[in-house]
Parts: structure tokens; C-alpha cells; sequence
């Protein structure tokens, strides 16, 4: 099994659990790593037989721009959920960064994953 990573992708979305979070988009970042069998595309060099990871990208940040969740955890499940239904990968992994949001920290993340059932 082969991995497509995507890292630092940058979302806006409404998140937060307090008032004061939830008056504008807060910009996110993820990191994506995508499990699916590559071994056609290794092959025959054609776009046709991957995922395509611009449309993955612009796949996420169109969901994220639609989203209004309180949770990290929340909106993850439902990236995750949202790209397994829509490209042929086996399997994701996913972080959401929240940076700056303590002001005594770089970040915060949450880190998840989900497998076709």
C-alpha cells in the first residue's frame, strides 16, 4: 500500500467552542496522508490511475469553507468522511492544527484516522 501526503494545507473555517471564535474563519492547517494502492500509476504514468491530490486539496478546502463545527475532532471526522466517500483511497490520516490559539503555545492539533468499513 502507498501513502499521498499532503502537508501545511491551508483551510478557513468556523471553529471554535467560544463566542469570541466563532465572529470570523479561523485559518487551519492539515496534514493529510492518503493509503491507496499506487502500483497502476507507478506504472502507466497516468493521472487516471492515482488520486488526484490538487482535487483533494481543493476538495478539503471547498468542505472546509462550507463547515461551522465546534470541535477539531468533529470536523475532521467529517473531512475524513467527506474524501473517503469521494476518492479511492483505503484509508486516511489526518491532523488539524489550530495555531496560536494558546497564547503560551505554537499550536494545537489533533491527530485522527479512518479506514473504509
Amino acid at each position: 500500500m502507498e501513502k499521498i501526503t499532503i502537508t501545511g494545507l491551508s483551510v478557513d473555517t468556523l471553529i471554535g467552542v467560544y463566542d469570541w471564535e466563532r465572529t470570523q474563519n479561523t485559518t487551519l492547517k492539515l496534514d493529510i496522508t492518503l493509503h491507496a494502492d499506487l502500483g497502476r500509476a507507478m506504472e502507466s504514468d497516468d493521472v487516471q490511475d492515482t488520486i488526484d491530490y490538487a482535487a483533494v486539496a481543493e476538495h478539503i478546502q471547498k468542505l472546509a469553507g462550507e463547515s461551522q463545527f465546534e470541535l477539531l475532532e468533529a470536523f475532521g471526522n467529517a473531512i475524513m468522511k467527506s474524501v473517503l466517500a469521494t476518492f479511492s483511497a483505503s484509508s486516511i490520516e489526518l491532523t488539524v492544527s489550530k495555531p496560536s490559539i494558546l497564547k503560551d503555545a505554537d499550536n494545537v492539533a489533533v491527530s485522527m484516522e479512518l479506514s473504509r468499513r
